[in-house]
């Protein structure tokens, strides 16, 4: 199982790296939601969540104000 593993982290990083330009550390820092957030976003699949609501994202905002 750790072959397919590190076969299959090797080519996520490699790809990650070439379409969009991650460090390596970019890479191992995102979590699986993030990727597949990016990766969706790249094929255009919408991943079968709806968008968060304005008042979700209000919140947000108000919670992480960075910026």
């Amino acid at each position: 199982m750790s072959a397919t593993f590190a076969a299959a982290a090797r080519r996520l990083a490699g790809s990650a790296g070439a379409v969009l330009g991650w460090t390596p550390d970019a890479f191992w820092r995102a979590t699986p939601a993030e990727l597949a957030a990016v990766a969706a976003a790249i094929t255009g699949e919408a991943g079968g969540q709806a968008p968060p609501a304005r008042a979700t994202i209000a919140r947000m905002r108000e919670a992480y104000p960075d910026g």
